[in-house]
């Protein structure tokens, strides 16, 4: 009997560490505000190559959507605007479990693929790796723009449903000025709840 009762405290630890780390991959983090700062960065989000090359995504719509980015990323270069990749790697023990249970295991810390795909390789000023869907969860983000005197983001990539969105949300709860350039996302479902909960939260959709 007392075997049973252990075995169902463990099951209920297990199930309870899970949720949290649900909970923890899709929560939008707050910050201090930012004030007045005069600068603009490009922020690409997971384009890396186990999400373009393996991902849910037509090569139709990451055509469309590269030739988009790649735009950005030439005016960014032109008007001397700081281009910063966001990288995705599940680093925190109960979210690698639940990456290799509900995402085949990808972006995993220390498996192929977490590197940048090919065509946008090299191209960023800035490489910062984070954790779960919102970048500004572990202070780097924050870091690395206040360094740079940034207020304004342009944001583009994948997934617009998940990291795009979570980003510009914790961005706009650190008083940014937010655009997302939405033909330079992807997303394997459709985005108008995303969409509309952004507009709510004063995120341009341009």
């Amino acid at each position: 009997m007392i075997f049973f009762y252990l075995a169902g405290a463990v099951v209920l630890v297990a199930v309870v560490w899970l949720v949290q780390g649900v909970r923890r991959i899709g929560a939008v983090s707050d910050g201090k505000l930012i004030g007045d700062r005069p600068g603009t960065a490009l922020l690409l989000i997971d384009l890396q190559s186990v999400f373009w090359e393996h991902g849910p995504y037509s090569q139709t719509s990451k055509s469309a959507a590269a030739a988009v980015i790649l735009c950005e990323i030439q005016t960014a270069r032109t008007r001397g605007v700081p281009i910063v990749a966001v990288r995705q790697e599940w680093s925190i023990p109960s979210t690698k479990v639940i990456a290799q249970m509900m995402m085949k295991g990808q972006a995993v810390e220390g498996t192929a693929g977490t590197e940048l795909a090919a065509p946008f390789a090299e191209l960023a000023d800035y490489v910062v790796v984070k954790r779960v869907q919102d970048a500004f969860e572990t202070g780097e983000l924050d870091a690395l723009l206040a360094k740079l005197k940034i207020g304004k983001l342009r944001i583009a990539g994948l997934d617009l449903n998940y990291c795009v969105q979570k980003t510009a949300l914790a961005a706009k709860n650190r008083g940014y000025d937010v655009a997302v350039i939405k033909d330079g996302t992807l997303s394997a479902a459709p985005t108008q709840r995303a969409e509309r909960l952004m507009a709510s939260r004063g995120v341009a959709l341009q």
